[in-house]
C-alpha cells in the first residue's frame, strides 16, 4: 500500500479554461499513476494522451469548464476529459488506409495519437456536455 493510504477508484477535478490546464493535467496524471506503481512507459504515454484530450478541449470548447476524471481499473485505468460542449471530437476510430494526417499540418495528430497509442478510446454524451476518454492496460507493450 502506497504511504499516503489507498488510492481511490477515482476522482476528478476542474482544470482552468485557458492552456494552463494541459501542465496541470500532466502533473497530476504523473502523480496518480506513479502513486498506484505504474511503469515509466505508461506514466509517458497517460501524459502525453491526457495532454491531447485537454489541449483538444481547451483549443475546441467556449470558455467553459473543463474536468479531468481519472478511474483506476483492474486492468488499468480510464482517463476522461469532459466539456461543455455536446459536438463530439474528431474520428476516434482506426484509421483507415489514406486516412492519415498531412505530415505538413500543424494540427490533426492528437486523435491519431489517442487511436494508436490507447487500449480504447471514445466519447459519449454527458448531463452537461461530453466526455472524451482512453483506457491503458497497467502494464504498456514495448513498442
Amino acid at each position: 500500500m502506497p504511504p499516503n493510504g489507498p488510492i481511490p477508484a477515482s476522482w476528478r477535478i476542474a482544470l482552468p479554461h485557458s492552456t494552463a490546464a494541459v501542465p496541470i493535467a500532466r502533473a497530476l496524471i504523473r502523480t496518480a499513476l506513479t502513486d498506484i506503481g505504474a511503469s515509466a512507459d505508461s506514466l509517458d504515454t497517460a501524459e502525453l494522451l491526457t495532454s491531447e484530450l485537454v489541449a483538444n478541449a481547451v483549443e475546441h470548447t467556449a470558455d467553459d469548464p473543463i474536468e479531468l476524471v481519472v478511474e483506476i481499473l483492474e486492468t488499468g485505468w480510464q482517463v476522461e476529459v469532459h466539456d461543455r460542449d455536446p459536438a463530439p471530437p474528431g474520428d476516434l476510430s482506426r484509421p483507415g488506409p489514406g486516412s492519415e494526417p498531412d505530415p505538413w499540418q500543424e494540427h490533426g495528430r492528437g486523435l491519431l495519437l489517442i487511436r494508436t497509442l490507447s487500449s480504447s478510446c471514445g466519447h459519449r454524451t454527458t448531463e452537461h456536455g461530453k466526455a472524451v476518454w482512453f483506457t491503458l492496460p497497467s502494464h504498456q507493450p514495448q513498442h
